[in-house]
This record gives C-alpha cells, sequence and structure tokens, in this order.
C-alpha cells in the first residue's frame, strides 16, 4: 500500500486515502472540546437579550409647564406618566438616562421627574439627544438594547431620539401618554396639540412600539 508523509508537520505516514478522513476526524474531535466551552461562556456572559431595558426621559424641564417660556398643551399629566415609569425603573433597579436642552431660563429638570444622586443627566444642544452626547456610549456601556423613552416635545426631541435610536438599532417603546406637545403653525394654519401628538405617534409607530403607562407598567411589573 502506498503511504503519504505530511512533510509540513512531521507527521507519521498516514496511508493514502486516508488523510482527508483523518483530519475530519482531528477537526470532528477539537470542535467536540471547544463547543461546549463556547456554550457555557456564551451562556454566562451578560447579552443585550438578557440586559434590563433603560428609561430615557427627554427634556422633561420647567420651561414646558404652566409659566415657562414655551409652556406645551397638558405637560402635567405627561410628567407625572413619566415619573411613575421612573418609579417602577427605580423600585426595579434597573438604569434611568435624564436628558435635558441647554435652554435657559427654566432648564431645570421638573419635580415630577427630578433626578436622585448618581442617576446621570445629559446636556444636550440639538434636537437629538444622541448628537454631541454620550447617550450612545452609555447605552453600550449598559449592554442594553431595548429602550423606553418618553418626554417633550413628542413632535421634536422625543421623536428625534426614537428615530435614531431605531436607526441605531434599539428596540424602543414610547410611552404615549408619558409625552406632550404643543400647537404649531403651518402654512397659516393652527395644528392643535393632540393632533400633532396623535400624528407623530401614528408615524413612530413604524420605528417603536407606541403604548401607554398603564400597560408599560403592567409589563414592567416584578
Amino acid at each position: 500500500m502506498t503511504r503519504t508523509r505530511d512533510r509540513r508537520r512531521g507527521r507519521p505516514p498516514i496511508p493514502a486515502g486516508q488523510a482527508p478522513a483523518q483530519a475530519l476526524a482531528l477537526a470532528l474531535a477539537a470542535a467536540a472540546v471547544l463547543l461546549p466551552a463556547t456554550a457555557a461562556a456564551d451562556a454566562s456572559a451578560p447579552g443585550p437579550d438578557t440586559a434590563p431595558p433603560t428609561l430615557v426621559l427627554i427634556d422633561i424641564q420647567e420651561f414646558y409647564y404652566p409659566g415657562g417660556g414655551w409652556a406645551l398643551a397638558d405637560p402635567e399629566p405627561a410628567g407625572r406618566h413619566a415619573g411613575r415609569l421612573l418609579a417602577r425603573f427605580r423600585e426595579r433597579g434597573w438604569p434611568v438616562i435624564h436628558v435635558r436642552h441647554d435652554h435657559e431660563p427654566g432648564g431645570a429638570i421638573h419635580a415630577h421627574v427630578a433626578p436622585r444622586d448618581g442617576e446621570p443627566v445629559l446636556t444636550k444642544r440639538q434636537v437629538n439627544a444622541f448628537v454631541d452626547t454620550d447617550l450612545q456610549q452609555r447605552l453600550e456601556d449598559l449592554e442594553t438594547r431595548r429602550l423606553v423613552i418618553a418626554g417633550m416635545q413628542t413632535h421634536m426631541c422625543v421623536e428625534a431620539a426614537v428615530r435614531a435610536a431605531a436607526d441605531l438599532g434599539y428596540e424602543v417603546t414610547v410611552a404615549a401618554d408619558a409625552c406632550a406637545t404643543r400647537d404649531v403653525e403651518h402654512d397659516g394654519r393652527t395644528v392643535a396639540a393632540a393632533d400633532v401628538h396623535a400624528a407623530t405617534l401614528a408615524t413612530l409607530a413604524a420605528y417603536a412600539t407606541v403604548t401607554d403607562t398603564a400597560s408599560l407598567l403592567a409589563d414592567l411589573a416584578p
């Protein structure tokens, strides 16, 4: 029987026609050793699917409330709903990120969702909370892929954050009744805040899950 030698590795001669079979057997044996270890490592590593969601509160600031320079339509109930979500996330020990727009007077975050010590507060100067901030880096550090977003204004900074988050691959849920907006003018017409709010949420439904606070609280119950 003709025999061949693996000159590259100096292995003993292998009968001709059996070298591929032996190589396959060695590869399968190596895989049998490596795959269980790899699977165990994957199972123990914290992944995006197992990390808790992160609550991102956008611009719930005093200037959007009555008496402020940019008062919205019915910001109080929206702020209270956002506060309920905030309380639930704190109860669960889940991450919260506050975002505020750099504007004065009235730039403080409203008491409805006032940050606690240790809760990050990001200051932005653009409509999109991901622009010129470290929001994305913070989310990556948390290893989260699921976001719950609430805030003001629905058709401006909330919409921008939702679309940007979806484009970045995050799974986004919008708490519709924890958002608020205002009347806008277009082509000589006044578009009522309720219509602006509804139209924005209707389009965001293509990028995110749009729901209400009560449903979210039920889903996030311990």
